[in-house]
């Protein structure tokens, strides 16, 4: 779906969640669902990163963003239910998800990985989607098409030495992708559910995990959103439990 051309009102009417809204992947795909008509929910920790985001949406006449702060680090049950209730008040469903927001941490081997450093991993990048999926199913189920994107990784396909727990949370990720897929996938529901594997792309991540790599080689995240848009819009229809990447290999 590299070359996937998408129309310009592909998201017309939609409110879309998107978690790590304030740069890299996630800011780039907040603006993007924007300009193909969505009303974009940017979540993140750093509410001047979101509010810098919003203006730029606010500026180019898209549909007027909604800011929602959260620390995924420390976030609780309750406060993925408040999430729900207030997107329910504010906006009576939900027509999609891209879970973005993720942390790096070491590059270490397992034998010497920090503990409580990996624990906090596995929070941001994996329960965190859980706990925020399960919560705002009902209201995804309120939309006529909706849809659920995970952001994998190719250390959560096959794993990598020193990768620790950021392929192993990726690895999660796609467990869970294809579980809920998988309970999602009948004839009652309008939920699908897919992974993307971003590949390599000119984000502070990538920069921190090859600091040796000239970031010029690898795309900005605005030239990969070809396959966002084709798991987030009506064209994807029926399309479930697949992990795609957003490059070529």
């Amino acid at each position: 779906m590299q070359n996937y051309q998408a129309p310009k009102d592909l998201l017309e009417g939609k409110v879309i969640l998107v978690t790590g809204a304030g740069a890299g992947i996630g800011q780039a795909a907040a603006k993007t669902f924007a300009a193909h008509g969505a009303t974009v929910i940017l979540l993140g920790r750093t509410i001047k990163k979101l509010e810098d985001v919003y203006d730029e949406i606010e500026a180019a006449g898209y549909p007027q963003a909604a800011i929602y702060p959260m620390n995924l680090e420390g976030a609780v049950a309750k406060d993925y239910d408040d999430m729900a209730a207030t997107i329910q008040k504010e906006f009576g469903r939900l027509d999609g998800i891209l879970h973005n927001a993720a942390l790096l941490g070491s590059l270490t081997p397992i034998e010497q990985y920090d503990p409580d450093e990996w624990l906090k991993l596995m929070q941001v990048n994996l329960n965190a989607p859980f706990m925020m999926t399960q919560a705002l199913i009902s209201l995804l189920r309120e939309s006529e098409d909706a849809s659920i994107i995970f952001t994998s990784s190719s250390v959560g396909r096959k794993g990598r030495a020193y990768w620790g727990a950021y392929a192993v949370s990726k690895f999660g990720v796609e467990g869970l992708m294809q579980t809920l897929s998988d309970e999602l996938d009948d004839e009652h529901h309008n939920v699908r559910v897919n992974s993307i594997n971003p590949g390599a792309t000119r984000t502070n991540m990538r920069a921190h995990a090859y600091p040796a790599e000239n970031p010029v080689h690898n795309p900005l995240p605005e030239d990969i959103m070809s396959t966002y848009l084709y798991l987030m819009g009506r064209d994807s229809a029926g399309t479930t439990g697949q992990a795609f990447d957003a490059q070529k290999k």
